[in-house]
């Protein structure tokens, strides 16, 4: 327990003896420390009730214990049941240093403000896509009416379980109103007014970060989701649960489910898959025409693609942690969509953790694929050596 002199000086001769070290007595701290010569931000820290030693999450609030400012927190209900599991936050810590936090109470009117920059909703009023978006990047998956349209041939439908990518160049939340605009008429989200667009096509292909089943030499996929559940969205992470019918990959059954996660200021969303009937899978990349370079590296645990679209260029990529990330693989076929970079991911207890994303050069948050394949060794460097958090 971490009693400082002089604030508690103060409190005995204010209150008196007891009532101070009472107060004492209750109050808690953590300390959150970066081991790596490089300052963090826009990393969130996760705490659980068990790790702070409390029973409701509701009325915590997070305190710089230097600057005494409260921080922009968000809590969770993981589960669905009703009752908050987590509080998150997003520390600034400096190169090899450590920075304490006081764990307090407070009111709503107490809290920071923070705008909603990380989203996501089921969307049927397109079919039934599922979009997710923060103050970077925005994607979409597919659902189970637009693959029956792909079967029952009806037009607009989508028979896929790759990943869209929706190019945004603003920092604020553009799902609802491109989708409005589209709808109603009075515009498209596949034309660029000063906001991005989307022209980035998946087709079956795995887009950016949908999986396949790797036997001997050929790929097994996955069709579009069945089953889906918002978890939260919030001022620092939007996530979802998506749920997938068992699929065949060379007579073994795939069982598939995942938990997707995008964080405040991250170009990455983050896959928590749970996969049985296979101790490997295979995360994709598409190669869209072909004519742009795939690169990577085994030691960092990364896998991108640098190419053409449009007038411009994208980086898309695959990081994972190290106890994960086995190898990468340009596959390359004359099937149309089916060429993919993939990153070769090991399942460990029915589970792999993976990240996927991409950044879009008209964006300027990684212009050339020389800045991004820079990002992408810093932040395999992070995920690897994660802030660590104690209790004080």
């Amino acid at each position: 327990m971490m009693i400082h002199l002089r604030n508690f000086a103060v409190c005995l001769a204010v209150f008196g003896m007891l009532s101070a070290c009472t107060e004492q007595e209750k109050a808690k701290s953590i300390t959150v420390k970066n081991d790596l010569d490089t300052p963090r931000s826009f990393e969130t820290v996760e705490l659980t009730k068990d790790f702070l030693k409390v029973d409701d999450l509701s009325n915590i609030g997070i305190k710089n214990s230097e600057t005494q400012e409260l921080l922009v927190t968000q809590s969770i209900d993981t589960d669905g049941d009703g009752n908050l599991d987590l509080i998150i936050f997003q520390p600034e810590i400096a190169a090899n240093s450590s920075q304490t936090f006081e764990i307090v109470s407070v009111t709503d009117a107490e809290r920071p403000e923070a705008k909603a920059l990380c989203y996501s909703r089921f969307v049927p009023e397109r079919t039934d896509d599922y979009t997710w978006e923060n103050d970077k990047v925005a994607f979409r998956v597919y659902g189970p009416v637009a693959q029956k349209m792909i079967e029952d041939s009806i037009p607009g439908g989508t028979l896929s379980s790759g990943v869209d990518a929706w190019l945004k160049r603003v920092d604020y939340p553009i799902i609802d109103k491109w989708y409005k605009k589209t709808t109603d008429g009075t515009g498209s989200y596949h034309e660029d007014t000063g906001e991005g667009l989307d022209n980035f096509h998946v087709g079956p292909s795995r887009g950016v970060g949908g999986i396949a089943v790797k036997v001997d030499s050929a790929y097994y996929l996955s069709r579009n989701y069945t089953q889906w559940r918002t978890i939260t969205t919030g001022p620092l992470r939007t996530s979802f649960y998506l749920e997938y019918a068992n699929w065949d990959a060379a007579g073994n059954t795939i069982k598939e489910s995942k938990v997707v996660s995008l964080d405040l200021g991250q170009n990455f969303s983050k896959f928590d898959t749970h996969i049985e009937g296979t101790e490997t899978i295979s995360a994709g990349l598409t190669l869209h025409e072909k004519d742009g370079d795939v690169s990577g590296s085994k030691d960092n645990g990364w896998v991108s693609y640098w190419q053409p679209i449009a007038d411009t260029e994208i980086g898309t990529a695959i990081v994972a942690p190290s106890k994960y990330f086995i190898d990468y693989e340009t596959y390359d076929t004359e099937v149309t969509d089916l060429s993919n970079a993939y990153a070769h991911l090991k399942v460990i207890d029915n589970k792999v953790i993976y990240y996927a994303g991409f950044a879009w050069k008209k964006s300027e948050q990684f212009p050339t694929r020389a800045l991004w394949e820079a990002h992408l060794n810093s932040f395999a460097q992070k995920i690897n050596t994660p802030l660590t958090v104690t209790l004080d």
